[in-house]
């Protein structure tokens, strides 16, 4: 195995460069990508969709490694995120820089040869919002959650827009649908890792304010998603089939979040929420392929 001068073998760097990008994130993105361009009422060739899903892909983690670089002080102050590559030390920083820079120069010339000019441009805008505006905000005030969610909402809407070349329609609905998803979801995240957010100095709600705030919000977040996510029905692009499962599951992240909100035990609730979130998307995601039409 060929190992490179500080000692780490090349099969590890690039495992870690890799890392940079969140990967976990970096995939939930294709798959919300790929959902956004299969339910336009309009196709796409094949290559061209494939490599609009990768392009958005790889854009995504151009912006979550600027986002490494950015917040590699501060990563290193958290329990959750001491490990990462750039706070170990085991990747130089302007690598990270390089890296993330030279993955979004390729990313969006991209998007405007396989899709065109409207995708590409949802997509510098997604990463310009993420790495300027959100990742400073988080230090600054809770508020920065709404910021990052628009950025987060952003790769549906970039695959519907792929195919059809307009924003509307089923493609707005999905955007409202994973920005307030990310609502309760990072919520309830905070609130299992509010003592690692304060240690690195991140201003997430619970810190801010309290996690009685947080928990009172989170039931609220969840019934404006359940009713949000019924608008696939006016604008024509779902019926029963989508109705049922979608009400069902938003009723029941509305109750887990109620209930969770009355645990004596604020990391069990935090959990118990953080991972009905997990399993809401894809259930609607799901029922919404399903049936869309």
């Amino acid at each position: 195995m060929t190992v490179t001068a500080t000692g780490t073998s090349r099969i590890d760097l690039g495992r870690d460069i890799a890392g940079l990008g969140k990967p976990r994130i970096t995939v939930f993105v294709l798959i919300t990508t790929a959902i956004g361009i299969f339910v336009a009422p309009q196709s796409m060739p094949w290559i061209a969709g494939m490599l609009s899903i990768c392009a958005t892909g790889l854009l995504v983690a151009a912006a979550n490694t600027l986002n490494c670089y950015i917040e590699r002080d501060t990563d290193a102050r958290m329990e959750r995120t001491r490990k990462r590559p750039l706070p170990d030390g085991r990747i130089p920083a302007n690598w990270a820089l390089g890296v993330g820079l030279m993955s979004a120069a390729i990313a969006v010339p991209t998007l405007v040869l396989a899709a065109n000019r409207l995708t590409a441009t949802l997509g510098l805008a997604a990463l310009l919002i993420y790495v300027l505006a959100y990742t400073p905000l988080k230090r600054v005030g809770p508020f920065a959650l709404q910021v990052g969610a628009f950025a987060g909402a952003m790769p549906p809407l970039m695959g519907w827009a792929a195919a059809t070349g307009r924003i509307g329609g089923l493609g707005a609905v999905l955007f409202a649908i994973l920005f307030l998803w990310q609502m309760p979801h990072f919520l309830a995240l905070s609130l299992l890792y509010e003592e690692d957010y304060r240690r690195g100095g991140i201003a997430t709600l619970s810190v801010r304010r309290g996690p009685e705030v947080a928990r009172r919000r989170l039931p609220i977040w969840a019934g404006a998603l359940t009713i949000t996510s019924l608008l696939a029905l006016p604008v024509g692009a779902a019926g029963l089939l989508y109705a049922v499962p979608a009400s069902l599951a938003g009723l029941g992240f509305v109750a887990v979040a109620w209930a969770a909100g009355r645990e004596s035990s604020a990391s069990l609730w935090a959990r118990r929420a953080f991972l009905y979130s997990l399993a809401y998307l894809p259930i609607v995601l799901g029922a919404l392929l399903l049936d869309a039409r």
